[in-house]
């Protein structure tokens, strides 16, 4: 199944007509150019706005995921990255992405100055792109089943960030998840979870990740850190907030930053 979101261009053109161009017909017969003018000026703005910022095909499905009225943080990581940077420095030398649509954070990656990046796509990719595949097939992404043991030595990377992922796990998984994320990272681990209540990103979501999404407060994820022997990283957080309110950016995610094992 698709785990994309449907481009509305498609949409459109499947409806056979822009919405608001039959509206324009109706009360403005006697003028055609009015209502071509409005149809070629909304299609610029379009244009414009999917290819404005760092990248268009980021910044389109960051739009995307508003208009369906959810929150990806897999999408949160990629406008996290300059915080990022900022906490962690040297140690973004070597980054393993765990989660959904990791092939787009992993490109994102491979784009830094010094950086090095691998992923891991717990799910299925029958929609991946030209470029996914080529990472796929060159042994960059890979596609595993995180409720068992990584496919990486102990200490394999500088930094392990996952996003998406985690949220549909039961605790029984977590278990044993948690600490092989911590077991492969050498310098810290970050966690992308989503808030109490909050609406995800609309995707066939009991056929994809086989069960609905546990959004889980901080509290709770901090007394599991515990449990699990994780201790939070405090100067990463620190830096990380630092940076995060000097480009005035707040987290649609929680975000959560913990040492790795020693």
């Amino acid at each position: 199944m698709s785990r994309r979101p449907v481009n509305p261009a498609r949409r459109l053109a499947e409806g056979g007509s822009v919405p608001f161009v039959g509206s324009l017909h109706s009360k403005s017969r006697s003028s055609p150019l009015l209502s071509i003018g409005l149809v070629i000026v909304g299609a610029l703005l379009l244009i414009g706005y999917s290819y404005s910022g760092s990248g268009g095909a980021r910044v389109d499905k960051e739009a995307l995921s508003r208009l369906e009225g959810g929150v990806s943080c897999t999408l949160e990581v990629l406008r996290s990255l300059p915080a990022l940077k900022k906490a962690y420095g040297d140690s973004m030398h070597k980054v393993l992405h765990v989660g959904p649509e990791t092939c787009t954070v992993v490109s994102k990656l491979l784009k830094e100055e010094d950086t090095e990046a691998w992923g891991v796509e717990p799910y299925d990719l029958d929609d991946a792109d030209a470029n996914c595949k080529t990472l796929v097939r060159k042994g960059i992404v890979r596609v595993a089943d995180i409720k068992f043991p990584l496919p990486y030595r102990a200490k394999s990377f500088s930094l392990v960030i996952v996003s998406d992922a985690l949220d549909y796990l039961s605790p029984k998984y977590l278990n044993k998840t948690l600490p092989e994320l911590a077991r492969v990272s050498a310098e810290g681990l970050v966690i992308f979870a989503g808030y109490p209540g909050q609406q995800r990103a609309k995707v066939a979501e009991l056929s994809k990740f086989g069960r609905p999404a546990k959004l889980r407060s901080s509290s709770w994820w901090i007394r599991y850190f515990v449990q699990t022997s994780l201790e939070e990283n405090e100067s990463a957080i620190k830096k990380f907030e630092q940076a995060s309110t000097k480009r005035s950016y707040k987290p649609a995610c929680q975000v959560f930053h913990l040492k790795s094992y020693h």
